[in-house]
C-alpha cells in the first residue's frame, strides 16, 4: 500500500496530528510524520514535542496517497511557509491525491486556491481564509479528493473518515468499535 504523510510543523496541534496517525497505523495505513522545521523534534503548540519518521528533505513523496496537514497556532502558519509543502499539495491535487487538513489548516489549502468551487470546513474564525469555497459546518467535509474538518474535537471523525476513504467504511466502522468512540455519548 503507498503511503500517507503527514506533515509536523513547530507549534502544531498535538492531538489532531497523533490522533490521524494513531487511527491510520492500527489499521495498518502505513503513515509517515515528516517535519518541514529541519529537525526530527517537533514540539506542539501545547510543549509536547513529538519526533517525526522524516525530514521533510530527505523524502521520496512519489508514492504517496494522502498528505494531511494538521492545525495548531503557529504550525499552521510554518505549513504554509514552506515552498516545498506548497509543490507537494498543488502536485498532490493535480494528480487527484487525497488532500486532507483540519483546523486552521484548511486555510493553507485556501491560500493555494485548492478549495475554489469545492465545500470545505474549518475552525471558527478562519472561514474568510478559505478562498472560493462554500463553508459547512460538518465536523468532517470530503469533496473530491480534500478532506478537511473543524479541530481537536472532530479528531476522531476525521481519522476515521481518512481510514475509510483509505480502506473500507467497514474497517473504519471497526476500528470506531474496537476504541470505544460513541459519538454524541
Amino acid at each position: 500500500m503507498s503511503k500517507v504523510f503527514l506533515f509536523l510543523a513547530d507549534g502544531f496541534e498535538e492531538i489532531e496530528a497523533l490522533t490521524v496517525v494513531d487511527l491510520l497505523r492500527r489499521v495498518k495505513v502505513d503513515t509517515v510524520m515528516v517535519s518541514v522545521s529541519g529537525k526530527k523534534k517537533v514540539t506542539g503548540s501545547h510543549g509536547i514535542s513529538v519526533e517525526a519518521d522524516e525530514l521533510f528533505e530527505s523524502v521520496d513523496f512519489s508514492d504517496g496517497v494522502m498528505a494531511v496537514l494538521p492545525g495548531g497556532m503557529p504550525g499552521t502558519l510554518h505549513l504554509q511557509e514552506q515552498e516545498g509543502l506548497k509543490k507537494l499539495l498543488l502536485r498532490y491535487n493535480e494528480e487527484k491525491k487525497y488532500i486532507a487538513a483540519i483546523c486552521a489548516a484548511p486555510s493553507v489549502l485556501g491560500s493555494y486556491h485548492l478549495l475554489e468551487g469545492r465545500h470545505a470546513t474549518c475552525f471558527p474564525g478562519y472561514e474568510e481564509k478559505l478562498l472560493g469555497a462554500k463553508v459547512m459546518p460538518d465536523a468532517v467535509v470530503i469533496d473530491g479528493n480534500i478532506i478537511t474538518s473543524r479541530g481537536m474535537g472532530t479528531s476522531i471523525a476525521f481519522g476515521a473518515a481518512l481510514v475509510s476513504l483509505l480502506t473500507t467504511g467497514e474497517t473504519a466502522a471497526e476500528l470506531l468499535n474496537t476504541i470505544q468512540y460513541r459519538k454524541g455519548e
